[in-house]
């Protein structure tokens, strides 16, 4: 039995100790004996191999390698894919041997293997071990490669603010740069609550509502469509089943998977939910039925309404304090909940326990925009027409009085006025008209109304907030604050202001009236349910991910393990300078042999990705192929999988890989 055993030197050596033995088969009991300490000694420090060096320890360039002891417990170990046998014939340009590739099939292309850096073969071994002047050449190398491509006068040039790259090297920056810039993320971090979220967490927030009385629970929603929930949790309005607050993002089990449409909530706090299906899901607080299930028993739990909204699709809805709102399909309005004021519009001041629809005047009117505040309801139709009913004490059903409307009624004072949409404050209300104007009434205790003082406006008033038009209002029941946003992308707020009263439209530096809430409002919770804002087209890089082994765009194939992968020429060459190199414009097929399907096909995605996903056993294949074609930024995603992926199972195995490969502690 031939047996070879490598001990690599503790870190303050600074360079590898070989001793090669041939074993005597007498002496077998003793190596197995050696073997199986060894391996115990491997498996025991494999979590010392990966872990970081504190802050404050320095590190000499000696100590660059990581100290470990391994073991190879046979001779046969892997050779490298270029590597041959001691005194064997060199192979001819373009055979088999030197292309790596196995056998050539006639009108197939093979891809050439280049010569794996930073390894040397161990004269009669049979394995490979890092020289210690590997580390240097590679330097040398480089240095002149540089000096080779600075002389060269055809070639490109990219100059990135202060550094100049070679095109080649470069590729992979730029195509980094347009993926990270296509990656929509939702822009939270105005408000607080979402400190308690990681950057990770943070990324794949694709919609997200902050509500609660202080602003202290949020609901959120991944770009999987998974549903998060995170903070104090009043009334069970997390949904999660218990009244538990929690610092860390919990799983709506119930909602994942369900597509949001849009979301409100109440002062309870209760949480009205309607899906892209049309499904409407509540829960909290529930002691006036704004839960809509009939009870008056907490909603600890996501909960589906159906009575009388069978076959009704629901694509908005609105929350008062304690009463519910939802806008159907096909225009007709249905609420429930608290009533002592009217804002309910059945005509009494009974509590609803049930969604009812709202007839008189809207009986047929096609509605196509809601809103509530605080006790009043208001509702617009296509005519652009504005009804309310509700509480009236401070005159913000802006109908000339101030006493309760108990059912429907129009704004007269808006006579020949087209409005849009209508957005309610506490006690105040906002409409958009089809020209950009903006009107207010209300209460305007602390300047909500724009008008310049702080007198209620039982009437609609016009808001004078810039010569340009108008595309966007906000306001939210729970706060006395409001914005606007004009078609050049100016935002305005008004009203109360971190304590202050701002009497007039100010001029903001935000780009979105979310943020007027975010940094301003009391609380600061969400006037509506915050969404990446969906593009009509998709991004390069977008693009590129989606094409991926695409066969109708497609214009080469490669054939691993009798499985095809479909890629696309110009961006190989644009992405590695080894396809750029081999690829002619006639190549249809190209057979690989030399690596498994598997690890071949994440190569090929991480040209169109930037990205590998690869279990770490199969990432130390795809960091031979890495090594092979020169493409170090995938070395270090191969060693990153290879660290996080550590296991007792595979210990062995990663060790050897990171030996190999000479890992280096970051």
């Amino acid at each position: 039995m031939l047996g070879v055993l490598i001990i690599i030197i503790p870190e303050h050596v600074s360079h590898y100790v070989m001793l090669s033995t041939a074993l005597r088969p007498r002496q077998q009991l003793e190596e197995r004996c050696f073997c199986a300490l060894s391996l115990s000694a491997v498996l025991a420090s494999s979590t010392q191999l990966f872990s970081r060096r504190p802050h404050h320890q320095k590190r000499c360039a000696s100590e660059k390698r990581w100290g470990v002891f391994s073991l190879s417990l046979l001779a046969s170990a892997r050779r490298q894919p270029h590597s041959q046998p001691r005194g064997a014939a060199p192979a001819k340009p373009g055979s088999a041997a030197r292309s790596g590739c196995g056998r050539r099939i006639p009108g197939r292309r093979y891809l050439p293997s280049l010569p794996l850096l930073a390894a040397e073969e161990a004269p009669d071994s049979g394995c490979t071990l890092p020289s210690p002047t590997a580390g240097r050449r590679r330097r040398r190398r480089k240095r002149r490669r540089s000096r080779r491509l600075r002389g060269r006068g055809t070639q490109a040039q990219i100059h990135m603010e202060d550094e100049t790259l070679p095109a080649q090297e470069v590729s992979a920056k730029v195509l980094e740069a347009t993926l990270l810039s296509a990656l929509k993320m939702l822009d939270v971090g105005k408000w607080p609550i979402f400190s308690l979220c990681s950057q990770e967490e943070l990324k794949l927030i694709r919609q997200a509502c902050v509500f609660g009385s202080a602003g202290n629970e949020v609901l959120y929603a991944t770009e999987n469509d998974e549903v998060f929930v995170l903070g104090v949790n009043c009334s069970g309005c997390l949904g999660t089943g218990d009244i538990q607050s929690t610092i860390e993002p919990k799983r709506l089990d119930s909602l994942c998977g369900k597509k949001i449409a849009c979301l409100s909530y109440g002062s309870g706090p209760h949480v009205v939910l309607a899906t892209e299906e049309g499904e409407v899901y509540t829960w909290g607080h529930n002691a006036y039925s704004q839960l809509g299930n009939g009870t008056t028993n907490h909603g600890l739990v996501p909960c589906q309404v159906s009575t009388n909204l069978v076959n009704k699709k629901v694509v908005e809805v609105a929350c008062g304090s304690h009463h519910s709102m939802v806008l159907t399909s096909d225009g007709e309005v249905y609420t429930w909940g608290y009533n002592n004021s009217g804002q309910v519009g059945s005509g009494s001041t009974a509590n609803q326990p049930i969604p009812r629809r709202v007839t008189s005047c809207l009986q047929n009117k096609i509605v196509v925009n809601i809103a509530c505040g605080q006790m009043c309801s208001m509702a617009v139709v296509e005519n652009g027409e504005v009804y309310v009913w509700g509480y009236n004490g401070n005159g913000q059903l802006g109908l000339g009085s101030s006493g309760n409307q108990p059912t429907p009624c129009r704004i007269a004072a808006l006579q020949g006025i087209r409005v849009q949409r209508v957005a309610c404050g506490c006690a105040h209300t906002l409409v958009l008209t089809d020209e950009g104007q903006i009107y207010a009434w209300g209460a305007n205790s602390y300047g909500q109304l724009g008008t310049g003082n702080k007198s209620n406006q039982s009437y609609p008033t016009t808001v004078i907030v810039d010569k340009d038009r108008v595309i966007e209002i906000a306001a939210c029941h729970s706060a006395h604050t409001s914005a606007a946003k004009t078609q050049s992308g100016q935002v305005y707020m008004w009203g109360q202001c971190r304590g202050q009263s701002v009497v007039l439209p100010h001029l903001t530096h935000f780009a979105c009236t979310d943020d007027v809430f975010a940094c301003f409002a009391t609380p600061a919770v969400m006037w509506r349910l915050l969404s990446v804002e969906p593009d009509d087209h998709l991004t390069v890089a977008q693009s590129l991910k989606k094409e991926f082994d695409n066969p109708e765009t497609a214009d080469l194939k490669f054939l691993v393990d009798g499985k095809y992968i479909h890629v696309h020429k110009v961006l190989l060459k644009i992405r590695c300078e080894h396809f750029r190199s081999i690829l002619n414009n006639d190549d249809e097929i190209i057979e690989m042999s030399e690596f498994s399907y598997p690890v071949y096909r994440a190569f090929l995605e991480y040209l169109y990705t930037d990205s590998i996903r690869l279990p770490p056993e199969d990432a130390i294949g795809l960091l031979d192929l890495a090594t092979l074609y020169r493409e170090n930024r995938l070395k270090k995603l191969c060693q990153q999988t290879i660290k996080q992926g550590i296991c007792e199972e595979n210990a062995i195995a990663l060790l050897s890989a990171a030996v190999k490969y000479e890992a280096q502690k970051d």
